[in-house]
């Protein structure tokens, strides 16, 4: 697989990135392995121009595993799907030695991943993969890359013109088991959207219902 050098960011040649990324490949569908690089992509080349010191490593790993848990292989979980990631990321990483406050930094940087402001006030690993999957799937900040820039990402990683139904789909098939999980984040939108009968959670209906007199 080619590994190009895209506005000074390349993803890292190491012997773990390789693991993660085989690892990936064979867990992940085409569109969520193309994302997932994207998203590494997007995210450094954000901490590049931020000027934000960074380790590529493990923004490389959070990146990759950040919609691992909304494979196939997590269909049976009641966790959120983000913990399900941090979680597979987290015993990759310890599995090969790495410092725990490092992984604590990737598990945090998944986990926390769909969970708007909070990222942008941590390290920068966990904010820049908010900030790069949030380019990926909505294009939050798509201004401030370049034409060329963009047309080289999804050069080197090719993202198809029916990506946003095939990532809805996709997470709707991932969290419609789980719709417990989706409370109180914007997943309950992929539940929303794809099934008519789907009534989302009411905090206010909560509290009001609650023992409490």
């Amino acid at each position: 697989m080619s590994n190009p050098d895209i506005f000074g960011v390349k993803i890292p040649d190491s012997a773990i990135a390789r693991d993660i990324t085989q690892l990936v490949r064979d867990t992940e569908s085409d569109m969520l392995f193309q994302h997932s690089r994207r998203v590494f992509y997007w995210a450094a080349m954000t901490g590049q121009r931020m000027g934000l010191k960074f380790d590529p490593e493990l923004l490389y790993a959070a990146a990759m595993f950040h919609d691992i848990g909304i494979t196939p292989h997590y269909h049976e979980s009641q966790l959120r799907f983000e913990v399900d990631g941090a979680n597979a990321a987290r015993e990759f990483l310890r599995g090969r030695g790495i410092a725990e406050s490092d992984v604590e930094k990737v598990w945090l940087a998944i986990a926390l991943h769909t969970t708007p402001g909070i990222p942008e006030h941590m390290h920068p690993e966990i904010r820049l993969v908010q900030a790069g999957a949030g380019m990926d799937m909505a294009g939050r900040g798509y201004e401030d890359f370049t034409e060329e820039e963009r047309a080289a990402v999804t050069a080197a990683c090719p993202r198809s013109h029916n990506f946003a139904n095939e990532v809805i789909d996709t997470f709707y098939e991932g969290l419609k088991h789980r719709p417990a999980s989706t409370f109180g984040t914007f997943n309950d939108d992929f539940l929303a959207a794809k099934d008519p009968g789907f009534e989302r959670g009411n905090l206010c209906t909560i509290i009001l219902r609650s023992p409490w007199r």
